[in-house]
């Protein structure tokens, strides 16, 4: 819902926060510029439909370190790499925490999550559960099978399309879903067309939408109990569809439920930490949380990156060319892509990085809030500050990247212009997972998800577009959110590449036992040769 329309009625409500505003004394330190914020909601109608546009374009007036004030609150934001590098690696400690907000009260628990959890003991004991047991780098080799199962069943649902268009995003999520659900539960959710799998993606979605908006009730307190958009009461329904979904997951886990996995899945871990005390006791609502995270960050985001690759690649055929004959040479044509083949994929990697870089998952930074005053760029920065950083402009900004608008991979080869950036949080150019203490926990998972799902849909597959619609004419608008969600689903016709037909269907030539150039073995599912 517009803000501005809201005007009238928050004017009237808000008229003694405005009054008691006024009455404090003018501060002598320079706040970094920024547009005039209107009485009382301040710069809530300059943030437009897609709010990280609307910021990148007033960065181009006012320069990359801006203030705005949203209600009653001092917003800083960051719209480049130096400025960024200066909050999330020289002040990182100060803007270590998140402000309050409608999301972390009524959606993630009160706070009790991950992403939302003041910096603190709490915080600092669910980041290193979540470290030790699922994101080492041992962890992630333990589990490398059930990401290659699992592309590998993709890879065959799409060789057996049969000539039919498919909406690539929606058998992603199934895919990631489910290659999370097994290292975290110890199975599958859900099955191709799945009814629950269709639940849970609208699900996330609007949870992103939500997450996206700028409720004006966490930017003016006094007001909040009217909901004037709706955010909260859309927020508590939510919430509760959320609690009823992992409650089920928890009661039938605890029951010895239907576990596949010979492996310890991570659900049975938190359950054991919260007998036993070791990290400190979990809560079932901190298992819960913890759960949420972990499904919505985990798999929206990754879904949403690979569509985006796929897209820039069918509208540049000639990228996609040189990718399939990387793979070609490195992998061969007679089996899937393994994990291990990924440190050797150049090329491909410079496709995920670019990606990256142009359409960011999260293209402005969950918020943070400065503990104490400070100083930046000779700016004064208040405490209580909530620093937003816009990953998505940095990315585009003229005075860091060549032609930034235009996708283009070499940039990241050895010749390109920026030959040894990653996105690992060391180059704040480029940072669509965070930077900082902050940076997203699952980092090197996410990677590796991108990375194997890109590469086997370029190596297994060519691509045309439904309705036969010339890739020049692809829509690649971006929808509102939190996450940046492509404004039209990428429907797609897949054709196996050199495939054979056996009674009238395409095939995926990958044997059923995969070997990489490492020397591994690993055990492909069955439905890897499924038409």
């Amino acid at each position: 819902m517009s803000i501005i329309p809201l005007l009238l009625y928050a004017s009237i409500t808000g008229l003694l926060v405005y009054a008691l505003l006024n009455l404090r004394s003018p501060r002598s330190n320079r706040l970094p510029p920024g547009p005039t914020p209107w009485p009382i909601i301040g710069n809530l109608p300059h943030l437009g439909r897609i709010s990280h546009h609307a910021l990148a374009a007033m960065a181009t007036k006012y320069g990359p370190l801006m203030h705005l004030r949203l209600g009653v609150v001092d917003v800083v934001v960051a719209a480049s790499a130096p400025v960024a590098e200066q909050f999330l690696k020289v002040h990182d400690a100060n803007f270590a925490s998140r402000p309050p907000n409608s999301g972390g009260k009524h959606i993630a628990y009160d706070y009790q999550d991950l992403v939302f959890a003041p910096y603190g003991p709490k915080w600092r004991r669910l980041r290193k559960i979540c470290s030790v047991h699922r994101f080492s780098n041992k962890a992630l080799d333990d589990f490398r099978h059930v990401r290659q199962e699992e592309v590998a069943i993709l890879a065959g649902g799409l060789a057996g399309a049969g000539g039919s268009a498919v909406a690539l995003g929606q058998l992603l999520n199934v895919c990631i879903t489910n290659a999370l659900a097994r290292v975290m539960l110890g199975r599958r959710v859900f099955s191709d067309g799945d009814r629950k799998a269709d639940e849970l993606k609208d699900m996330v979605v609007e949870l992103m939408v939500l997450g996206g908006e700028f409720n004006i009730g966490d930017f003016i307190p006094a007001i909040d109990w009217l909901d004037l958009q709706s955010v909260t009461k859309r927020m508590k329904k939510l919430h509760l569809r959320f609690d009823s979904f992992l409650n089920t997951i928890l009661e039938d886990h605890k029951n010895g439920g239907d576990v596949i996995s010979g492996d310890v899945d991570l659900l049975s871990t938190l359950i054991s930490l919260k007998d036993d005390g070791e990290g400190g006791k979990l809560s079932d609502i901190e298992i819960k949380a913890l759960l949420l995270n972990l499904f919505v960050a985990g798999t929206d985001t990754s879904s949403s990156t690979v569509e985006w690759a796929m897209a820039e690649l069918i509208r540049h055929p000639q990228l996609l060319k040189q990718a399939q004959e990387e793979m070609d040479t490195v992998v061969g044509q007679d089996r899937l892509v393994s994990e291990l083949d990924l440190s050797r994929l150049t090329f491909l990697e410079a496709i995920v990085k670019e990606t990256f870089r142009l359409h960011p998952s999260t293209p402005l930074s969950l918020p943070r809030i400065a503990s104490e005053s400070c100083e930046v760029n000779g700016y004064y920065i208040p405490k209580g500050s909530t620093l937003l950083v816009n990953v998505w402009a940095i990315a585009r900004d003229p005075k860091m990247w060549t032609d930034p608008l235009e996708f283009r991979p070499t940039r990241f080869l050895p010749r390109g212009e920026k030959p040894n950036a990653n996105v690992k949080g060391n180059d704040f150019e480029i940072i669509p997972f965070g930077a900082g203490r902050r940076i997203c926990a699952g980092l090197s998972l996410g990677l590796r998800m991108v990375q194997l799902l890109t590469a086997t849909l370029v190596h297994a597959f060519d691509w045309k577009l439904a309705n036969g619609l010339d890739p020049k004419n692809l829509n690649m608008e971006e929808a509102h959110g939190l996450t940046l969600k492509r404004a039209a689903p990428l429907m797609v016709h897949p054709t196996p590449r050199g495939c054979k037909e056996e009674d009238g269907r395409a095939v995926v030539r990958a044997p059923t036992r995969t070997t990489t150039a490492g020397g591994e073995s690993g055990e492909n599912s069955g439905e890897n040769n499924r038409g």
